[in-house]
């Protein structure tokens, strides 16, 4: 491994250029877009709804399917995607397919075999050179390259027929649909149309075309993948949900979607993505982050932030003083140490909690076993855990972001992201009573600092005076890596 990772020969790519094509004319957009011209959104709120107009958006394709994700996991949600991609594929729809390489162990030959169909195309954004089915070897074998690596693609999309998109915080695996055994996300996302679907349409346009986004032929061996053989052996063949639908009733299903829309001025933020090095300082992606601190820093009245990972950097965390010190109410949601998927993450957060709560912050912890998780997950939930994994911003009355961008150093500096800037009050409102009960006390911790200045959690009528964490030892474990000097890679 250590002569391996020495060097590496990977260097961008440069492809023929590939644009998606305009609105489609088919007859069901052109019968269903005539009673609405402008920009129209509803809340993905529901992790079943969402996957339900994911799918029933990809079955109503008729020219183009463009999808955008940083994870895409092989289990009940992500074949059933492939399902649908491939059914869209086999009636002539045009499928391209990107995905970042960082959580893309083990399904090489799946995607190789996906790719393989003359109507999909599937590239891998900023990929390991030395492919591998473990993450610890792969990053072992690419070691030299770890500068290059450690900048990855977050944005969450999916375009089709340049008519309708989803963007939001979901990644394309059961846990971010409700589906999972074990332990579920509560995330949030928007599916829209009107002209804002076109920007949507060019930043994907744009990463597509990046040169370090490369085909997965130029990766993986391709010489198994003359069929769907290994999509067969994954159970993944079968696009049966849906299928009863006629086209009327198709168009009845979008008429009451857009029919329960709201409409708003929207504005795309989205990272610029890397041209000659993913590393270089001056290609660092930082443009979503800019256009955030902004917003937050011409707030008014109130801020409501949720934001699943939450390590504010010094200027962030100073901003938002500034924000209480003139009259703004900050209100944050995060994860607390038992709903935190990343313990390192959740080390690094407890580092500012004095400083938010000194500051006049008000500050929430999502419980992991939150009374309202049977909103977000299957039943039986009793034995399931809750987790924070929305990213969203409210400023004052009029003005949203949902998007794929935490506020932690990885987002704000590492990762590239993207969201959609919407200023309608009927939006915010929507977005306000959809969190409301995730900052009650059946649901959250409400952390406060008692007289002798301590951090103390409330929740249930209870108070806590120590972290409310499944052990001493998370709480070791949680100390000690509080500890370590990697906050700027969390």
């Amino acid at each position: 491994m250590a002569l391996a990772s020495g060097c590496s020969t990977l260097k961008p790519v440069d492809l023929p250029d590939e644009r998606t094509p305009p609105p489609s004319h088919a007859a069901l957009w052109e019968q269903w877009e005539a009673d609405h011209q402008n920009d129209w959104f509803v809340l993905l709120n529901d992790g079943l709804e969402a996957l339900d107009w994911r799918l029933r958006a990809i079955d109503s394709a008729t020219e183009s399917i463009d999808l955008q994700t940083f994870l895409w996991t092989l289990d009940t949600v992500g074949s059933c995607v492939i399902d649908h991609l491939l059914a869209a594929a086999n009636r002539g729809v045009s499928v391209k397919l990107l995905v970042d390489d960082s959580l893309l162990t083990g399904t090489d030959r799946v995607f190789a075999e996906l790719a393989g169909h003359p109507n999909v195309e599937y590239r891998i954004f900023n990929p390991f050179e030395r492919r591998s089915d473990s993450v610890a070897s792969r990053w072992a074998l690419n070691l030299a390259e770890f500068g290059r690596l450690d900048h990855r693609m977050h944005n969450k999309a999916m375009v089709v027929d340049n008519r309708v998109a989803i963007v939001g915080g979901r990644n394309l695996a059961d846990e971010y649909f409700g589906l999972h055994s074990e332990a579920n996300f509560r995330d949030m996302e928007l599916i829209f149309g009107g002209p804002i679907v076109g920007e949507i349409s060019r930043s994907f346009d744009d990463y597509w075309n990046d040169p370090w986004s490369q085909p997965i032929e130029g990766l993986v061996s391709t010489t198994a993948a003359t069929g769907l053989g290994e999509l067969e052996q994954n159970g993944i063949t079968d696009a049966a949900i849906h299928a009863e639908e006629t086209a009327e009733q198709r168009l009845e299903r979008w008429r009451a979607l857009t029919a329960r829309s709201v409409r708003g001025e929207a504005m795309l933020l989205v990272d610029r993505p890397p041209q000659d090095n993913p590393d270089n300082p001056s290609e660092a992606p930082v443009q979503v982050a800019d256009a955030l601190r902004k917003l937050v820093d011409g707030a008014n009245e109130e801020i409501l932030i949720v934001s699943a990972y939450l390590i504010p950097t010094e200027r962030l965390e100073a901003i938002l003083g500034e924000a209480v010190a003139r009259g703004v109410r900050v209100r944050i949601l995060t994860n607390s140490i038992r709903s935190n998927n990343h313990l390192t993450a959740h080390s690094a957060y407890r580092n500012h909690i004095d400083n938010l709560l000194n500051q006049g912050t008000e500050l929430h912890e999502m419980r992991f076993d939150a009374e309202s998780r049977h909103t977000y997950m299957l039943s039986p939930v009793e034995t399931k855990a809750l987790a924070l994994h929305a990213k969203t911003l409210v400023i004052d009355r009029d003005q949203v972001f949902v998007g794929s961008a935490n506020l932690d150093p990885r987002s704000l500096r590492l990762n590239t992201e993207m969201g959609l800037l919407v200023e309608s009050p009927a939006l915010n409102a929507e977005v306000r009573q959809a969190f409301a009960p995730d900052f009650s006390p059946d649901n959250a911790w409400r952390l406060q600092l008692d007289e002798q200045g301590e951090v103390v959690w409330f929740s249930r009528g209870e108070m806590l005076t120590v972290q409310p964490a499944n052990s001493f030892m998370q709480r070791i474990e949680d100390w000690f890596f509080s500890l370590l000097p990697v906050e700027g890679e969390l």
